[in-house]
């Protein structure tokens, strides 16, 4: 009989893997856009926003659910909004 957790360690790391992918974005390339355009990415932005270490993400893993358009082909995490909070010029907010 296998034992419930016996993968657990091998799950936790998928999970961190999936977190990585997400904080990582849609990947250089569209990095790449957003720098050349003169803008930051929405990383980058909220570094610049919070205090150092202070923001906690909420719902990084949430996909859209849209179809047609070839939505349903792209469903990266985070869906393109990031929500959470954390402390500017330490007020929480």
């Amino acid at each position: 009989m296998d034992k419930p957790h016996s993968d657990l360690g091998s799950r936790v790391a998928e999970l961190h893997s999936v977190k990585a992918t997400a904080v990582a974005g849609p990947g250089p390339r569209a990095s790449a856009q957003q720098h050349a355009k003169g803008k930051l990415t929405v990383r980058e932005r909220l570094d610049l926003l919070f205090d150092e270490g202070t923001f906690r993400e909420i719902e990084q893993l949430r996909r859209h659910r849209a179809a047609g358009f070839g939505l349903e082909d792209r469903r990266p995490h985070t869906d393109g909004v990031v929500t959470g909070w954390g402390k500017v010029d330490g007020r929480t907010v």
